[in-house]
Order: structure tokens, then C-alpha cells, then sequence
């Protein structure tokens, strides 16, 4: 695999890291996309990858989409990932997660990290045993905890933003949301709409998921192929990446898609064929940054009512990309990546102007 030539250069990719340790069956990458705007913060996954470059591309992917979702969520932090090569059903233990945070701990900040699929509250609390560059952790520790109310809550927020520029209010009082995935997010967000009025139709592949949402909001159920064909005004995909594709989007009668699942598009094309089709996309690395924003609250000492004071700006950071989108005359998805470079680019010229900072350090040679 021609890592530099194929994928660091071509995405800007600063650092790639491989962790060894034999004696607890640690095999673990770090990939590091940029710290222009700050440490890179990123979850770490636990997949049973079939091959060693399935894991490197999947790291490289998710550290390029945390720059993007930091730099839009307006935060001062890079965006990093890290995966564990292993079955998280059968190979997880103290030891192993242990052994992952004294290498976290190795990096002295660049890279901080938390929770991701596979990896749960208990064992970021094995890694912060060995460090200090972890967040996510529970409330019994002053963390934040389980960040999927306040990822649900931004993603009401950017849809309010959606129905300001789509439908001409931000209320969305008496409009029909279909949630494809109702685990935490979506049933959090399912929750949400219900409690405002607005109808939810959901859909899951996990039948006791569904169960939960019907007995305890009174949602409408459908089958989860049947829920692209829903009669409804905005679709929440709140479970899988890829969703937006050749084939569902010729099923859709939606006119807004705003969820919290990343890496909806299945390519960039498909981003510029919704604009076509006059459907409005919220782009999902912006709407879906409440997790973030929870995270990055911690780091400075967990509060609620910040974490959800600074989600609100969710509303406000989509206003701007519509409007770049309109200005520019370009799909949503494009405006969004414009939002971001453009930060970062700004951030990075004022790093050009040199403030005094290390003087000590020469003095003292």
C-alpha cells in the first residue's frame, strides 16, 4: 500500500502511528490529520478488520473527518482517530486498553481521544489509568458521559436551521420526520420531535430497538428498506454511513435530509445530485457535532448547560453554509467543505506571525 503517494498526501494527513504490544495482544494505528486549529481529538474503534490496510484507510478516513467536524463546529481542535485491530466481543481486556493509553500518553496531547464503536465508558477509564489525553469519560469521574442526547439535541438544532431555509420557519410544528436508527441518537432525537409535535416515522434493523420506540413515544414503525419511500418532509438517517446513494435516491419524497450518522454520501456526486433534485442536505459532519461538543466541553471541565449552549450554535454554523451555498450557487455538501478550509487557511496564517512564544527557550542555550 502506497500510503504517503495514495492517501497522506493526497488528504494532508500529518502522522500515521503503529502500536505494538505481543503480551496483551495489542495492535493498534493512530492517524493524525491536522493540528492547525489544535490537538487532534478523535474516538478510538475496536473492529475486527479482515487486513491491516482495511485498518489504515478506516483510520485515515475517520482523522479527516474529524478535522472537518471540529473545524465547522467552530472548535479549536485537529481532528485525529485511532483503531484496535480486534473482536471487541472477545479480545477486549484491562490490560489491552491499558497499553493503548500509555501510547496516547506517548504523543503529550497531539492526540486525545475517547469512545467510538466497540469501545465504551469503561474502557476509556482503563486508558486514563496510564493517561491524561482522554475525554468521554462517566459522570462519576466529572465527565460528560453518554454524549447521545446532546448529538440528538444538534441535530434538532440543524434541522430548526433546515426548515428556516427549506420550509421559511424554524418551528417544524405538525411536519412528519422519517428516523432511519433509533438506538441512542435516534430514539433521543425520535423523543425530541414527539415532545414538539411533530410526527415520527422510524425504522431499525434491530427489532427490540423499534419495540422501545413504539411502546415508549408512539412512533409510527416501518419496515428499515421501507423507510427512503416514507411520505415525510425530512429524513434522519441516524445509523449507517453510505445511505445516500444511486438507489435511494430515486426513492426519496423528502425535502429536507438532516441526521446524525456519518458519512451519509456515498460519494461526493451524490451530494451535488440532491442539490439537483432541490432536496436540502445538511451536511452530517456539522449537524451531527453535539458529541463533539460534549467532548470538547469536558476537556475544560464539564458543564451540561454549556455543552448545550454551544450545541446550539449547530443552528447557526448551517446558516452559514446555506449561505455559501446560495452566494456561490453550489451544493450544500461543497459549501460545507469551503466552511471548514476556509478556517483552517485563516488559522494558519495568523500562525505565520511569530508572538514571542520559545524565547525563553533560546535564551536559555
Amino acid at each position: 500500500m502506497a500510503i504517503f503517494a495514495s492517501t497522506m498526501e493526497k488528504f494532508g494527513h500529518e502522522q500515521l502511528i503503529f502500536c505494538q504490544n505481543r503480551d496483551v495482544g495489542l495492535r493498534a494505528i493512530i492517524a493524525i490529520h491536522d493540528t492547525t486549529l489544535g490537538p487532534a481529538l478523535g474516538g478510538t474503534r475496536m473492529w475486527p478488520y479482515e487486513t491491516e490496510e482495511e485498518a489504515i484507510v478506516d483510520a485515515l478516513r475517520l482523522s479527516r473527518g474529524m478535522t472537518y467536524k471540529a473545524a465547522a463546529a467552530g472548535l479549536n481542535l485537529g481532528g485525529g482517530k485511532a483503531v484496535i485491530i480486534g473482536n471487541p466481543k472477545t479480545d477486549k481486556s484491562e490490560a489491552l486498553f491499558r497499553a493503548m493509553g500509555r501510547f496516547v500518553e506517548s504523543l503529550q496531547g497531539r492526540f486525545i481521544t475517547g469512545e467510538d464503536v466497540g469501545v465504551d465508558v469503561n474502557d476509556v477509564e482503563y486508558m486514563y489509568l496510564e493517561t491524561r489525553y482522554v475525554s468521554g469519560l462517566s459522570r462519576a469521574r466529572g465527565g460528560g458521559g453518554d454524549p447521545a442526547a446532546v448529538t440528538a439535541f444538534g441535530v434538532w438544532q440543524g434541522m430548526r436551521a433546515c426548515g428556516q431555509e427549506k420550509l421559511g420557519s424554524d418551528s417544524l410544528e405538525g411536519l412528519t420526520v422519517a428516523v432511519q436508527g433509533l438506538g441512542n441518537v435516534g430514539f433521543h432525537l425520535a423523543k425530541l420531535l414527539i415532545d414538539r409535535q411533530i410526527k415520527v416515522i422510524g425504522a431499525d434493523i434491530d427489532e427490540e430497538k423499534v419495540r422501545r420506540a413504539v411502546d415508549q413515544l408512539g412512533i409510527e414503525e416501518v419496515k428499515s428498506d421501507e423507510i427512503y419511500q416514507v411520505q415525510a418532509d425530512i429524513f434522519a438517517p441516524c445509523a449507517l454511513g453510505a445511505i445516500i446513494n444511486d438507489a435511494t435516491i430515486r426513492q426519496f419524497k423528502f425535502k429536507i435530509i438532516a441526521g446524525s450518522a456519518n458519512n451519509q454520501l456515498q460519494e461526493d456526486r451524490h451530494g451535488d445530485e440532491l442539490d439537483r433534485r432541490g432536496i436540502l442536505y445538511a451536511p452530517d459532519y456539522v449537524i451531527n457535532a453535539g458529541g463533539l461538543i460534549n467532548v470538547f466541553v469536558e476537556l475544560e471541565g464539564y458543564e451540561r448547560e454549556r455543552a448545550l449552549r454551544m450545541t446550539r450554535g449547530i443552528y447557526y454554523n448551517l446558516r452559514k453554509v446555506f449561505e455559501i451555498a446560495r452566494r456561490e450557487k453550489i451544493p450544500t455538501s461543497q459549501a460545507a467543505d469551503k466552511l471548514v478550509e476556509q478556517r483552517i487557511a485563516m488559522v494558519r496564517q495568523l500562525k505565520s506571525i511569530y508572538t514571542g512564544q520559545g524565547i525563553h527557550r533560546i535564551r536559555a542555550k
